[in-house]
């Protein structure tokens, strides 16, 4: 792994919840003003993405998490990506 910019943890943790977030306020501010604009569907086409993308984060990490404590050696798993 390279050694680049990183996230404090808090920070990275609270990522896919903004993104829910946003995209919710997003979606309600593209029902709020129910006009045809362009402007508007695509306010909402990137709203319901980024609701997606904050829950589809929110389940891998959970995923991940769960097929890690399943080992009796968490790091194995790391060992095996690397070998790739």
């Amino acid at each position: 792994m390279s050694p680049g910019l990183r996230l404090s943890r808090p920070l990275y943790e609270s990522l896919p919840w903004f993104y829910v977030v946003a995209g919710i306020l997003a979606l309600a501010a593209s029902y709020r003003h129910e006009g045809r604009s362009p402007l508007i569907t695509f306010v909402g086409i990137i709203g319901l993405l980024a609701v997606l993308a904050g829950i589809v984060i929110l389940l891998r990490r959970r995923d991940y998490r769960a097929l890690r404590a399943s080992y009796s050696d968490p790091d194995s798993i790391l060992a095996v990506r690397d070998d790739r």
